[in-house]
């Protein structure tokens, strides 16, 4: 882990401030939506943008970067991000604020691949697994310590949208004053998605429920919080809350992930984090109840993402592994455009409820299909032939996942190799 740190310190530390300017973004403008009136509906179209943005650039991106590299695409996208997160408070209409979220949603997708570009290039093989732990560990601190920002300044004016303008400005600094050499950038052609059903349907519908519920926590958490009628302070224990338990679950899930079935796991994982979701349906009026509801639920549904990649994994061919996570994002990113969408009309049929309501009709959905799944086909992999659990989150792009892809081919075959050895008669 030191050696990690130490060819990679920039580059975390930039990607700290950026989390950091995000995780603010995406509390405030939902706080800030309902003291300007918007309605639910307007708030849920808002926060869908940004996931049409991220999978709008997650897609075209690597076509920039080919066209003229790393440094002018991350410096472009980074002033981008910086000016939009200042012009919010400038206008208060919600079409415009779609408008600024499909973009902002773009310039972040665009900043991760380059970010992670450098960080695939800035480590080895041996301590691949180990960066990408690192990498998650300080994506979801500077979430959860973003949400204590929100008490610095009042949401109803403007300092608070200055304040993650000002950290993603000054997180590009070290990045560009101390990174590696430019890596190379390659891209792999995702296999169609009628491969990849055809090869594991689990994996597909998992990841595009997930899809809708990691957006309708990160995208109308705040817009729930405020329907709730919670105050500042509670709404960002609440989301701090959510990531916590999604960063802290992470761990033990993936050692339970490589030493079970793993269509077990998910099935287990998502009907409990279903079954909690629904006391937040019956005991939403209690904010220890939510915050309690809110730490199980963020624990279960942020480790199924990497949960489902490596499930789907061990059902491709190791060169089908890279092409098959393309097709992986683009299903989740499709999920995520449409959970706002749906958790905001549930919110305005039910009120603040609809928020868990929507979150617990997906995850008992992807745990039941689990199992339906189970009576149909058996076990194609033994444990002792499964790949390692890699920790991802919802929000990681086409690069991040090529690199837990990558790590995850090479202890296959560090695996392989052993086994052979072990077998090799003397």
């Amino acid at each position: 882990m030191i050696q990690v740190l130490g060819s990679s310190w920039a580059l975390l530390l930039g990607m700290l401030l950026l989390m950091l300017g995000n995780g603010v973004q995406g509390t405030l403008l939902g706080i800030r939506g309902g003291i300007e009136g918007f309605s639910t509906f307007e708030m849920s179209l808002v926060m869908s943008a940004y996931f049409l943005g991220f999978l709008g650039g997650s897609r075209l991106t690597p076509k920039l970067i080919g066209r003229v590299g790393h440094v002018r695409v991350f410096a472009a996208l980074g002033s981008f991000t910086s000016a939009i997160l200042i012009l919010f408070p400038t206008i208060a209409d919600p079409y415009f604020w779609i408008l600024l979220r499909v973009l902002i949603g773009f310039c972040f997708s665009g900043i991760y691949v380059t970010a992670e570009s450098w960080l695939n290039n800035s480590v080895d093989n041996a301590n691949r697994g180990k960066a990408l732990s690192l990498y998650l560990i300080v994506q979801m601190a500077g979430i959860i310590t973003a949400q204590g920002l929100l008490v610095l300044g009042d949401p109803s004016g403007f300092v608070l949208f200055v304040i993650p303008s000002v950290l993603v400005s000054i997180s590009f600094a070290p990045i560009l004053l101390s990174i590696n050499p430019t890596p190379a950038f390659e891209t792999t052609k995702p296999l169609s998605l009628l491969e990849l059903w055809d090869v594991s349907p689990l994996g597909c519908v998992g990841v595009f429920l997930l899809g809708g519920i990691f957006s309708a926590m990160f995208g109308m958490a705040s817009v729930y919080g405020t329907q709730a009628g919670f105050s500042v302070a509670q709404i960002s224990l609440f989301i701090a809350v959510i990531y916590t338990g999604g960063l802290l679950m992470q761990y033990p899930i993936g050692w339970m992930s490589d030493r079970m079935d793993r269509r077990v796991l998910i099935m287990s994982v998502s009907l409990f984090g279903g079954v909690v979701a629904i006391l937040g349906v019956v005991l939403g009026n209690y904010f220890a109840i939510v915050v309690a509801v809110s730490f199980i639920v963020g624990g279960t549904a942020n480790p199924l993402y990497a949960l489902l990649l490596a499930y789907t994994n061990d059902m491709l061919e190791t060169e089908q592994m890279a092409a098959g996570s393309g097709g992986m994002i683009f299903i989740n990113g499709v999920g995520a455009i449409a959970g706002p969408l749906i958790t905001g009309w549930m919110m305005t049929m039910a009120g603040p409820n609809g928020f868990w309501m929507f979150i617990a009709i997906l995850m008992l959905a992807t745990g039941a299909y689990a199992a339906w799944r189970m009576t149909r086909r058996p076990s194609q992999t033994s444990i002792e032939e499964t790949g390692q659990y890699v920790p991802l989150t919802p929000t990681a792009s086409p690069v991040a996942v090529e690199i837990a892809q990558e790590w995850y081919v090479e202890n296959l075959d560090d695996d392989e190799d052993e086994d052979a050895t072990v077998s090799r008669p003397e």
